[in-house]
């Protein structure tokens, strides 16, 4: 994702053209990102149209990450090398069709596999967004673009979450997906109008092994957690499957220190600024995508809310991250990154911990207050995490920083729906006691808090009890995994790091 456009073509380009190629990258990149979060608050309707099992409805939501975030990394090279208006343009087109067919299907497997193709699509679409961008403005206006970027980055999640309420208080559910089809074609449109061509046909040969690996790597460890709850956490499948994955990471990192241009120079994480970032963004949204998936079950059909006031609901999320990024720059200046990111890595803790105990009958004040300190501290916490990320590696590596900021990101989000969905799953099975049930209704109930509560009657109660209980298990796991991140950066900071050469 490095520049090569000459910087006198980038000026000599009119400001209007410019300012059309940022709107439509944004465009793009607002649709892939939004898709990660914003089926959430569909899947209640989408349990009960489709039958899905709680563990199928992880697999709905994670499909869709772990292509993602396994892709990531290869798409960009597959950009840079072959032109990233063609990957953009691939990318939308895989995007938006993967959409349309979903829209169309009720059976979960088939949901299942086209989640994971709209996250082929939007592999290919997210780099090559940043790097249109990085080739097209040049000096101040460059720095103003990328910034406008990772404003519609990190605002698309919950901006998709409110689209798809609004959405589902109208339509059903198949109307997230054809939202998502309109703004492909519209960045589509925009693409093959106004988005000039750039690539480097000079970028060493791609390493496919270290791609095949990291994909085969990811998804063995993330297949066997979530049909861990399934298949139980000590059978052979489970442990066979995460230790295969586990090996298969090894030899990722093993074959990568041999290559002369690895996909991921494992050696980088050597750099104690850079191994912070990497880990606090990963276990950030780890949390952050996975009590997302929990929480939107929990609002809607334990507290019985509709899909728009769930939705509506998240908004002390951006309440309290908003201002808390603007102003950390401010006070990384007075006091260092290593203070305010610290901080903002607690107060996630904290907002996790307090949303662990929730009930059926806690006041939305609690569930807002508790959403608003883990806004205050992504805020805190994401700005200097990401500026250790890019600015520990000197300039001919800005492209890898990018990748990795980006891949951090994918990486933490599915292996935080994967993990915490599989520990609500795991409790709520265990929890529910339907002794002297018939089998069908049994089997039901364990199924899907959906299913038991179509059933409704006591049993629809004890599933709503169970489901609370699991939730509390992930989000309690949610908060014990941003403390860990915060122990890692102050240790990891607790001396100053020497400028990248």
């Amino acid at each position: 994702m490095s520049v090569v456009q000459p910087l006198d073509t980038a000026r000599a380009a009119p400001p209007a053209r410019n300012t059309l190629v940022l709107v439509i990258t944004c465009i793009a990149l607002g649709g892939v990102v939004a898709a990660m979060a914003s089926l959430n608050v569909a899947l209640p309707d989408i349990a009960k149209e489709t039958h899905g099992s709680q563990t199928q409805l992880s697999w709905i939501i994670d499909a869709y990450s772990l292509a993602f975030a396994s892709l990531l990394l290869p798409a960009g090279a597959l950009g840079d090398r072959f032109g990233r208006r063609r990957a953009l343009l691939a990318g939308l087109a895989i995007f938006g069709g993967g959409s349309g067919a979903a829209a169309l299907t009720t059976d979960p497997d088939l949901l299942i596999a086209m989640r994971a193709v709209l996250g082929m699509g939007a592999a290919l679409v997210m780099p090559a967004t940043l790097s249109t961008i990085t080739s097209t403005f040049s000096g101040a206006q460059r720095a103003r673009a990328v910034s406008i970027w990772a404003a519609v980055a990190g605002a698309s999640a919950v901006v998709g979450i409110l689209a798809s309420g609004l959405l589902l208080e109208l339509w059903s559910w198949p109307s997230v997906f054809l939202l998502n089809v309109v703004l492909a074609l519209v960045a589509l449109t925009g693409t093959l109008l106004y988005v000039p061509e750039s690539a480097e046909p000079d970028a060493p040969r791609i390493d496919l092994v270290g791609a095949l690996l990291v994909v085969a790597g990811l998804a063995a460890v993330v297949y066997s957690v979530i049909e861990a709850p399934t298949r139980g956490w000590s059978d052979a499948v489970t442990l066979g499957g995460i230790g295969l994955g586990l090996v298969v990471l090894t030899g990722f990192v093993a074959w990568e220190l041999r290559q002369r241009y690895p996909l991921l120079d494992p050696r980088l994480f050597r750099n104690r600024r850079f191994a912070a970032g990497s880990l606090s963004m990963t276990l950030m949204f780890f949390g952050f995508f996975g009590f997302i998936f929990v929480t939107m079950q929990y609002l809607q059909m334990v507290r019985g809310d509709s899909a728009l006031v769930a939705a509506v609901s998240m908004l002390p999320l951006s309440v309290g991250m908003v201002p808390s990024s603007r102003l950390t720059p401010r006070l990384a200046a007075r006091f260092g990154s290593r203070g305010p990111w610290v901080v903002g890595l607690l107060a996630v803790a904290v907002g996790m911990g307090v949303l662990a105990q929730l009930d059926g009958g806690s006041s939305y004040w609690v569930i807002a207050a508790a959403l608003f300190s883990n806004g205050v501290g992504m805020g805190l916490a994401m700005t200097p995490a990401t500026t250790a990320i890019t600015g520990a590696l000197p300039r001919a590596l800005q492209s890898v920083g990018s990748a990795m900021n980006d891949l951090t990101r994918e990486l933490g989000g599915a292996l935080g729906i994967a993990v915490l969905g599989s520990i609500l799953s795991a409790v709520y099975r265990n929890r529910l006691d339907l002794t002297g049930r018939p089998p069908q209704v049994v089997d039901a109930a364990r199924s899907s808090l959906a299913a038991a509560n179509a059933i409704g009657g006591p049993v629809a109660g004890q599933a709503r009890a169970a489901f609370i209980d699991g939730m509390q298990f992930a989000l309690l796991g949610s908060s014990a995994v941003a403390l860990l991140a915060m122990v890692a950066v102050a240790l990891l900071l607790r001396r100053p790091e020497p400028a990248p050469e």
